[in-house]
């Protein structure tokens, strides 16, 4: 099947609309998972904010608040063409192990709100104190806790990876 087939084909459809309800479910916005979506099935090494717009019957505003999210968490990458100033995207193969090292990110940056409301907290309010100590020490075990699963999350995947390049399964 080539490419232009592949577009049309409705089996690719009907993923990319289950795939962003999945997402709409687990609380993300349902574009981003029909963007997300769309790029992991694509066949094409990269896919343009117009191909994405016109695809997936969204405006060009949409895509691009979309996409600008999809790569602060991690999910997709912005991809450039020599000499073509249209914008360009792509999903990386292993796109939940990129996520998690973005995920792992943001974690870092939550802590460092509650760091912060810490060193300004007036004393004698010993009630938000724990609170936000609570909370800062929460994220900073979850980063933690990140480092672990992105190295067992490799692990596991390369085991895949091994087992599949020996012709042993999907």
């Amino acid at each position: 099947m080539d490419d232009e087939e592949w577009e049309e084909d409705s089996r690719r459809a009907d993923f990319v609309e289950q795939f962003a309800l999945l997402r709409e479910l687990a609380g993300s916005p349902r574009m981003e998972g029909r963007v997300l979506g769309y790029l992991m099935v694509s066949n094409k090494p990269y896919v343009s904010s117009a191909e994405l717009a016109r695809a997936l019957s969204a405006s060009a505003g949409s895509i691009s608040s979309t996409t600008r999210r999809l790569i602060d968490l991690g999910f997709i990458a912005r991809h450039a063409v020599p000499g073509d100033r249209s914008h360009y995207f792509k999903v990386e193969d292993d796109v939940w192990g990129s996520f998690l090292a973005g995920e792992r990110r943001s974690l870092g940056k939550q802590r460092q709100v509650f760091e912060d409301m810490l060193a300004e907290l007036p004393e004698g309010m010993p009630g938000p104190r724990k609170r936000l100590r609570n909370a800062r020490n929460y994220f900073e075990w979850l980063a933690s806790y990140h480092k672990k699963m992105l190295v067992d999350w490799q692990e596991y995947k390369d085991k895949l990876d091994a087992a599949s390049d020996k012709g042993e399964g999907e």
